[in-house]
């Protein structure tokens, strides 16, 4: 199940991968991410934030999504032309939707938990939760590689004389 598959006709590329609903599976889904983004030519600081996004909906996968017996999938789907990287994370509890605390109700400094969406919406050009059938649910994030810089203008040449 672990294949990057081309669309026919088009330069999207495409990867997906069961894994188990561990912390180990939550570990591997980051580096697996990393290095199909890597040979894939992603630019450092897209997959750079997209391993942080990885990493956090697949540990929000397994800590809340979990099911006995049931994996999540990892799915990233990359288009190159427009510069747009899809990361989905689908798990078995639909009940349980994904939020963003409230600012007045942040976790305090010393907490070691609840910043994970946080992390994901200031990373992500933008995140939402959808029902993946028949019972679980698929958090996406969308991201955009930033637009190359403008190429510096040379300055004229003087004319010899």
């Amino acid at each position: 199940m672990n294949h990057a598959l081309p669309q026919v006709g088009s330069l999207t590329s495409t990867f997906t991968q069961l894994l188990s609903s561990t912390r180990r599976g939550a570990r591997l889904a980051r580096l697996l991410a990393v290095t199909e983004l890597r040979s894939w030519g992603v630019p450092q600081e897209l997959t750079e934030r997209a391993e942080t996004v990885v990493a956090e909906l697949a540990n929000n996968a397994v800590l809340h999504g979990r099911l006995p017996g049931r994996c999540f999938r990892l799915t990233l789907v990359l288009d190159p032309p427009s510069g747009r990287l899809r990361v989905e994370v689908s798990d078995a509890r639909g009940e349980l939707r994904p939020q963003l605390l409230p600012r007045d109700n942040e976790p305090d400094a010393l907490s070691t938990g609840g910043r994970g969406l946080a992390l994901v919406a200031a990373l992500a050009d933008h995140w939402e939760t959808v029902p993946h059938p028949p019972s679980g649910k698929t958090v996406r994030a969308v991201l955009l590689a930033p637009a190359p810089a403008p190429a510096p203008a040379s300055a004229p040449v003087p004319a010899p004389g």
